[in-house]
């Protein structure tokens, strides 16, 4: 596929319904179809259908379910990525799983690796077992969810990636370390990072503020979506990339490592 220069991406961030994915993916194809137009990628927060640890409540999802027959529908329409994750059921058991439906069919996935045990998540899901990196239009794009962004090993830029695309449902308390995480990645990986996650309250109480945002290879804001339910596009390069990877070398003196 020839390399796009840049990608003009969406950033969807919403409410959602407990617990109720019709409603949700209704609540997301309006979103998608009025602001999505042109957009190479759309992005939705994490558990997009269900709300964090929702689908307890909900019918369980395979792959060959509804909400991934919905979404190579609806990227096929628009001619744009779709991309979230969602609660799907494995061999394994359920994994919290990164959605990545391109407009041509074809679908990738990432099991989120780090389960957040301090709100019990880690008795719902399997952990993942491997790191992604999505290959479209010339792009190397590396998923992550959540509870990922503290991690910064995993997260980790061994020259395979350009752009660290994080999806979360991250709590209002906690507002401080997801902006201070976003940047970080950003700047220690001279990549771009886009972090999408919900806003408004849950049943159980958990408020979240959203700031979703783009962040460029020297952690400059690109695009902050603040605490209300918006969307908004962003715009980013590979030529910024390139810039800063040639002008400040720093990779190159980094550390060797592995991971277990």
């Amino acid at each position: 596929m020839t390399t796009k220069k840049s990608l003009q991406c969406l950033l969807v961030q919403t409410q959602l319904f407990w617990a109720d994915p019709a409603a949700n993916r209704q609540q997301l194809e309006t979103i998608a179809r009025q602001h999505g137009a042109g957009c190479d990628l759309v992005v939705f927060p994490e558990t997009f259908t269900s709300g964090f640890l929702g689908d307890a409540e909900a019918e369980p999802e395979t792959m060959q379910g509804e909400t991934v027959a919905w979404m190579t529908a609806l990227a096929s329409e628009l001619g744009s990525v779709l991309c979230g994750s969602a609660a799907i059921s494995t061999s394994r058991g359920n994994a919290n799983r990164f959605l990545w439906v391109q407009p041509d069919g074809e679908v990738a996935y990432y099991d989120k690796r780090h389960l957040f045990s301090f709100g019990g998540e880690d008795q719902r899901y399997v952990a993942g077992r491997e790191r992604k990196v999505f290959s479209y239009r010339g792009w190397r794009i590396c998923p992550q969810i959540c509870y990922d962004l503290r991690f910064p090993v995993w997260c980790r830029n061994r020259d395979d990636y350009d752009l660290l695309l994080f999806v979360a449902n991250w709590p209002e308390p906690r507002t401080a370390a997801w902006t201070a995480l976003m940047r970080a990645r950003a700047i220690e990986n001279q990549c771009y990072v886009i972090g999408v996650n919900r806003c408004g309250k849950d049943p159980r109480g958990l408020e979240y503020s959203g700031r979703s945002a783009v962040y460029d290879p020297l952690g400059d804001t690109v695009i902050d979506l603040a605490t209300a339910e918006c969307s908004a596009t962003a715009t980013i390069t590979l030529d910024k990339i390139q810039s800063v990877r040639s002008q400040l070398p720093f990779q190159q003196d980094a550390d060797g490592f592995s991971i277990d």
